[in-house]
């Protein structure tokens, strides 16, 4: 029999190894209050099983390993699942978060990513090999990450639209 403190290391280390983590955007911000400014770390952090499972996370601490280690923490909590076909996505999709836009258009195979900043380091983590896309509108890190996961989970397989098309 395992005891109770065994199982949990063991969990831990699991979940360790489960997910990669790209750190997308640290920024330092400041309070203002009545001894002066207090400076303080967000990280926004993206975890993904390259299967298909992404998370993203966005918190803030008093140091800056603090910080990314709530927010990897925040992403696990807030993991989606991602439908994929052959490696890519199954349609072209325009998704809109703010003012940031992204277009994602499915490639075929042997094309690669074609993504720049964070939607690639989205796009990868979540192991999509071949798409093409192309950000819109802000330069919004935090929002482009929103808009490209927002897209993935709107993607839909040719089954789901057909039921979609049945009941009507």
């Amino acid at each position: 029999m395992i005891d109770r403190k065994t199982k949990k290391s063991a969990m831990r280390e699991l979940s360790k190894d489960e997910f990669e983590q790209k750190i997308i955007e640290i920024s330092r911000v400041t309070r203002v209050q009545a001894g002066g400014k207090r400076m303080r770390f967000r990280a926004c952090v993206v975890i993904g099983d390259k299967k298909g499972r992404i998370g993203l996370g966005i918190k803030k601490g008093a140091d800056v390993s603090i910080a990314v280690n709530k927010a990897v923490t925040a992403a696990k909590r807030n993991l989606i699942k991602i439908k994929m076909i052959n490696d890519t996505i199954s349609h072209t999709i325009i998704e809109k978060f703010c003012g940031a836009e992204v277009f994602l258009k499915p490639a075929p195979a042997g094309r690669g990513v074609i993504a720049g900043g964070p939607v690639r380091a989205v796009l990868e983590l979540a192991g999509i090999k071949n798409v093409v896309s192309k950000m819109q509108g802000s330069k919004n890190k935090i929002n482009n990450v929103r808009a490209t996961i927002n897209a993935l989970t709107n993607i839909r397989t040719a089954e789901e639209i057909k039921k979609l098309r049945q009941t009507d």
